[in-house]
C-alpha cells in the first residue's frame, strides 16, 4: 500500500515515515465512523458541546508540542503555528457555545398548523485537506460536524501525516467516542471507494482547483454533498486616498505569512498610480527587514516554503514573468525550501505572475490608473476567494465591494477567515461556506417537517 514520509523543510531531514492503511483498516474505519455517527447522534447536544470545549482546553494546555508537529512537518515558523493552534481552540470555544442556536428548528409559514425546518446530522463526512494549514484547515469542517453529530473522516496531505494522527487522539482525549474523528492514510488515487461509500454523505476540500475538479466528478458520479475551497489570486487594492504606512505593512504581512502558502495570501497588489511609487517605496523598506530561515528562531519573520518542488514551482512563475516584461525589486533567490521574500513590479494581465496563482513568497505590483480599472484588473482572473480594499473613504468602499468578484471582501485589513463569518469563494475558487452559521449547516438534512392538525 506505499508508505507516507514526513520531512523537516528547513533541513530536509526525514522525521518519520508512515505505512499507509489497508482496505481491511479503511473498512474498519468505515465502520467505527459509522457508528460512532449514530452514537453522537443522540448524545445530548451538550454533551458533544462538552466534549468540543475539553478539545479546546487541550490544545491551550498542549499548544507549544502541537505547534511543534506544524513546523516539523510544513516550515511555518513556531510562532506562526502556535497562533494557528490557538486559533482552533477559539473556534472550538466559539462554536460550542453557539451551535445550539445554530442548531435550533426554524419555524416556516405554512397552511399547516405546524411547519418548521430541523437541522440534523447526516453520517460520516470526508474532509481532503492541504499541508499549509494543517490543524486550522482539519478544525474549521470538523468542530460544526462533531457538534451536529456528524462523525470525521480526514485524508490530510501526505507530508503532514502526523498533524492527522495528532489531531486523531486529541478528540479521543477529548471524550470523543472512538471513530468520531479518525485519520486516513491513502493517496489520492484511492479515494474513490472511500467517496462512493454509502456511509459516507459529504466530501469537503480545501486544495487547488484541478483538485476540486476531480473530487467534485467523482462526488457527482455517486451522488454526494461537496464543499470546494480552491485556489486564490486575491487582488490587493490600494487607492490613492488610502493609509499608505497601514497598507504597506498589512500588505507584506498579507503575502509573507505562512511563507506566502496561503489561498487567501494578498497575491496582487493593485495599486492606483498616483500612490505607486510611494506605496512600492514603503513595501520595499519593510521586506528588506525581514528575515528567511530557521522557523524554530524567534527573530525569523518566515519560514521555509513545505516542499522543494514549490519552490521550483514558484521559481518558473517568476522567471517568466521577468522574461514577460516585469522587474525584480527584492528577493528571487532559492536553495531547496528555503525562498527570499521577493517583491516584482509592472506586472500587467497576460504575465505568468498575474494570470496563474502564485503559493508562495512572491508579491506582485499591478498599477491601475484609477478605481475603475483597480476593479477591473481585481476581477481579471479564474478566481474569486478573497479581496481586500484600501481607502479611507468607507462609504465608497461598500459600493465597490459590491463589484468584486469574490466570496469576501476586507476593507482596510487582510483577507482572514473567522469562525464567526462564513467563508468561501466563487469562479474557479470553488462553492459552498465553512464557518460560521451557514458553514455549520453545509452538511445537515435541512428537513422540513409539516403538521397539519
Amino acid at each position: 500500500m506505499g508508505t507516507f514520509k514526513s520531512v523537516y523543510p528547513y533541513t530536509q531531514e526525514t522525521i518519520a515515515e508512515y505505512a499507509a492503511h489497508t482496505n481491511e483498516e479503511i473498512e474498519r474505519k468505515l465502520a467505527a465512523g459509522h457508528a460512532a455517527h449514530r452514537h453522537l447522534a443522540q448524545l445530548p447536544l451538550q454533551q458533544r458541546a462538552d466534549g468540543m470545549l475539553r478539545a479546546a482546553a487541550l490544545l491551550r494546555q498542549n499548544a507549544t508540542e502541537h505547534a511543534t508537529i506544524i513546523t516539523r512537518e510544513m516550515g511555518k515558523t513556531l510562532k506562526e503555528a502556535k497562533a494557528e493552534v490557538l486559533k482552533c481552540a477559539a473556534s472550538a470555544e466559539y462554536y460550542a457555545r453557539n451551535i445550539a442556536g445554530m442548531l435550533q428548528p426554524k419555524p416556516l409559514q405554512s397552511d399547516a398548523v405546524k411547519s418548521y425546518v430541523s437541522y440534523e446530522p447526516k453520517g460520516i463526512i470526508l474532509a481532503i485537506m492541504p499541508w499549509n494549514y494543517p490543524y486550522w484547515q482539519v478544525f474549521r469542517f470538523a468542530i460544526p460536524n462533531l457538534l451536529a453529530g456528524n462523525a470525521g473522516l480526514l485524508k490530510h496531505a501526505s507530508n503532514v501525516s502526523g498533524c492527522a494522527l495528532a489531531i486523531e487522539k486529541l478528540f479521543l482525549e477529548a471524550g470523543f467516542p472512538e471513530g468520531a474523528f479518525q485519520a486516513v492514510l491513502v493517496s489520492s488515487q484511492n479515494i474513490e471507494p472511500i467517496i462512493a461509500d454509502m456511509r459516507v454523505q459529504g466530501v469537503t476540500l480545501t486544495g487547488s482547483t484541478p483538485a476540486g475538479m476531480s473530487v467534485a466528478q467523482l462526488a457527482g458520479k455517486y451522488i454526494k454533498k461537496t464543499v470546494l475551497e480552491l485556489g486564490g489570486s486575491d487582488p490587493f487594492i490600494v487607492l490613492k486616498d488610502a493609509d499608505l504606512d497601514q497598507a504597506a505593512a498589512i500588505a507584506v504581512k498579507g503575502r509573507m505569512q505562512n511563507a506566502g502558502q496561503s489561498c487567501i495570501a494578498a497575491k496582487r497588489w493593485i495599486v492606483e498610480s498616483p500612490v505607486a511609487a510611494e506605496f512600492t517605496s514603503k513595501v520595499t523598506a519593510i521586506l528588506q527587514h525581514m528575515q528567511q530561515g530557521d522557523p524554530f528562531n524567534n527573530d525569523t519573520g518566515m519560514g521555509p516554503m513545505a516542499r522543494p518542488d514549490l519552490a521550483e514551482e514558484l521559481d518558473r512563475q517568476l522567471r517568466q514573468t521577468q522574461q514577460q516584461g516585469a522587474t525584480l525589486l527584492l528577493g528571487g533567490q532559492h536553495e531547496g525550501c528555503n525562498f527570499a521574500p521577493t517583491l516584482v513590479s509592472g506586472v500587467q494581465p497576460g504575465m505568468t505572475a498575474f494570470e496563474e496563482e502564485t503559493f508562495g513568497p512572491l508579491a506582485t505590483i499591478i498599477t491601475a490608473q484609477d478605481e475603475q480599472q483597480a476593479i477591473q484588473l481585481a476581477n481579471q482572473t479564474p478566481f474569486g476567494l478573497g479581496a481586500a480594499l484600501w481607502t479611507r473613504d468607507t462609504e465608497k468602499a461598500a459600493r465597490l465591494a459590491t463589484r468584486i468578484e469574490s466570496g469576501n471582501v476586507f476593507i482596510n485589513d487582510l483577507v482572514h477567515s473567522d469562525a464567526r463569518l462564513p467563508f468561501g469563494g466563487v469562479k474557479q475558487s470553488g462553492y459552498g461556506r465553512e464557518l460560521s452559521t451557514e458553514g455549520a449547516h453545509e452538511f445537515l438534512n435541512i428537513k422540513t417537517v409539516y403538521i397539519k392538525k
